[in-house]
């Protein structure tokens, strides 16, 4: 969540960077936010005053009674009445204003890294690598829900029985390449230097907040009604929120966890090829990394994060490139994106795969999260980071596209320790 001094102090650069993340009026909006911070900055001043006279008007009583002037000391409690009816309906406008800027200020996205190219959508992304400029002309036969069908590995039609579209179920060898795909991503990110975290994967509205799901992302989100808890849309939400409401201290950072959730989207409103097979799901596996760091640290620690998350990709054998975000195709809570993308020899596109963001202090100013620097020991908020490492379902489609073989889909060599098998060669089940 943004601040409304620094806003007022880099005004126009606010103003731009609001402009650069496309949102829509951005200068009449920083307006009519500091303009009601200023009506609540002149209504708290006269609820002060106030309260200095009804504290001088105490005393006066006091001194009236000791001197025996009990009609004197009358009229000033009566004045008093009045006074605090005042006051009160003051402090109700005061709060009434603080509420109201809250409620636009968490409507503001954060505001994006000097770095971010202008832009409206993806076509306007700057690719920052590319593991192989040929990447494109690697075409293959069959796309993978073909493939997924031929070796009984996902089954499409059962998870519409089972929920609805989105929601598939996988058999035999397609499970345990699923399951495979989740260890080797833990266990290189644990020898990396990360810590597992396995949390709960129901939020409450707190957690949801704290992260900027809400209320940006309500509606992409599955809500349990009675408990009024969601669905996890990523790790990313439960293992961040287990440092909401802490004051670290400054040897305590960087923090580095990963956690493996089922994640849960609506994913409202998305239809077309873009959909079919595994490309977009309701539900799906991915495993991610947090890092909760130094404020002066935290853009060094993206590039390794980047780069973390490069390794991964490429021991997996398959092209894949990596994005700079632009402006108007960043989410809303991220400073800096940079995006991965692999290539799908099946469907001959490039299918997202990973996230890597900093969210600078825009998460941990909603989660309260701080440190205590040694040198001066003032608090200050700490920066977070997330990113994918990695989300399964577009991973698994083009692997199975990638590595088809007339004889079968082989299995990259770093799977191998983890499947038991080289080869599907076979209906699973």
């Amino acid at each position: 969540m943004l601040q409304i001094p620094y806003l007022r102090e880099h005004r126009d650069q606010a103003i731009q960077a609001l402009t650069t993340k496309k949102v829509p009026h951005a200068e009449q909006a920083l307006e009519a936010l500091f303009k009601l911070d200023d009506e609540r900055r002149r209504v708290l001043t006269l609820c002060e005053q106030n309260q200095a006279t009804l504290n001088l008007q105490a005393k006066a009583v006091g001194l009236a009674m000791k001197n025996g002037q009990t009609q004197e000391a009358e009229q000033i409690k009566a004045e008093v009445v009045i006074l605090k009816e005042q006051t009160a309906e003051l402090d109700a406008q005061v709060q009434a204003l603080q509420e109201e800027i809250h409620q636009q200020l968490v409507r503001l996205p954060n505001l994006p890294h000097e770095s971010v190219p202008e832009g409206g959508g993806p076509a306007d992304n700057e690719v920052v690598f590319l593991s192989n400029p040929n990447a494109e002309d690697i075409q293959r036969s069959k796309p993978h829900w073909d493939l997924a069908t031929q070796y009984r590995l996902i089954d499409f039609e059962l998870g519409v029985k089972i929920t609805g579209a989105g929601f598939p179920v996988y058999t035999g060898q397609g499970a345990k390449i699923q399951r495979a795909l989740i260890q080797y991503f833990l266990d290189f990110n644990t020898a990396a230097g990360y810590t597992e975290i396995q949390p709960p994967i129901l939020i409450n509205e707190d957690s949801g907040f704290g992260t900027g799901q809400l209320p940006d992302k309500e509606g992409q989100m599955y809500l349990v009604t009675e408990d009024r808890l969601y669905l996890a849309p990523t790790a990313e939400v439960p293992v961040t929120n287990l440092y909401r409401d802490l004051l670290l201290q400054e040897n305590e950072l960087p923090i580095l966890n990963t956690a493996y959730t089922p994640c849960f989207r609506r994913e409202a409103g998305s239809y077309g090829k873009d959909v079919r097979g595994l490309n977009r799901l309701h539900q799906f596996d991915k495993v991610e990394i947090v890092q909760i760091t130094h404020p002066e640290q935290s853009y060094a620690v993206l590039e390794t994060m980047k780069n973390h998350v490069a390794q991964l990709v490429s021991s997996l054998g398959m092209p894949f490139r990596i994005l700079k975000l632009c402006g108007g195709d960043m989410g809303f809570a991220s400073a800096l994106t940079y995006d991965f993308e692999i290539w799908s020899a099946g469907q001959n596109r490039w299918l997202e795969i990973s996230s890597v963001s900093n969210f600078e202090s825009f998460q941990t100013n909603r989660l309260r999260l701080r440190f205590k620097e040694k040198e001066t020991g003032k608090n200050r908020l700490a920066h977070s980071l997330n990113g994918s490492a990695l989300a399964l379902p577009r991973i698994l489609a083009a692997l199975l596209e990638y590595y088809q073989e007339d004889d079968g889909i082989r299995i990259p060599d770093a799977l191998l320790p983890y499947t038991g098998f080289a080869k599907i060669t076979h209906p699973s089940i």
